[in-house]
């Protein structure tokens, strides 16, 4: 593999491993902590991250592991050691794989939220089927966030 691909996998490959880190924080202990709290406190609570996230540096690793993603995909599947393609492709699917349960999984749920009033009595069935699915599909961004970067990061040790 070339120098560039390299560069651009092991990039990728750290993007997908700080994503996978952020997601596994949710998924262990602030869900959880959450969870713990009287559901109008959890649901303000939720909302404030919600409303910060997209507007925060976790905007970084998301749209390079994703755009990362999509190269060392296109590149690694013209590439001629089958070991480094695969690893790659495998990585490169598992990064787009988080980015799409992202988009159609957990950020339906957070505009759901976003529409619960926290202090009405009925949100607190909302707040409960939130959590429920929310989480489900986080720890399924954690892995495949995980999963991408050490796919990656295998294959540009073994690159190299």
């Amino acid at each position: 593999m070339s120098d560039p691909s390299v560069i651009v996998t092991g990039v990728t490959a750290a993007a997908s491993g700080v994503l996978g880190g952020a997601f596994f924080a949710f998924s262990s202990f602030v869900m959880p902590g959450l969870r713990a709290l009287p559901a109008r406190d959890g649901i303000a609570a939720m909302q404030g991250i919600n409303e910060a996230a997209p507007r925060s540096l976790l905007m970084l690793p998301l749209l390079a592991s994703a755009v990362g993603s999509a190269v060392v995909g296109v590149h690694a599947a013209a590439a001629s050691d089958l070991e480094a393609r695969g690893l790659r492709i495998t990585g490169a699917a598992l990064g787009l794989a988080a980015l799409v349960i992202t988009g159609v999984a957990n950020v339906p749920r957070n505009n759901a939220l976003a529409a619960l009033d926290a202090g009405a009595p009925e949100s607190v069935a909302g707040w409960a089927d939130f959590q429920a699915g929310w989480t489900r599909w986080n720890h399924a961004r954690t892995v495949a966030s995980i999963g991408s970067a050490v796919a990656l990061a295998v294959s540009v040790y073994r690159s190299g």
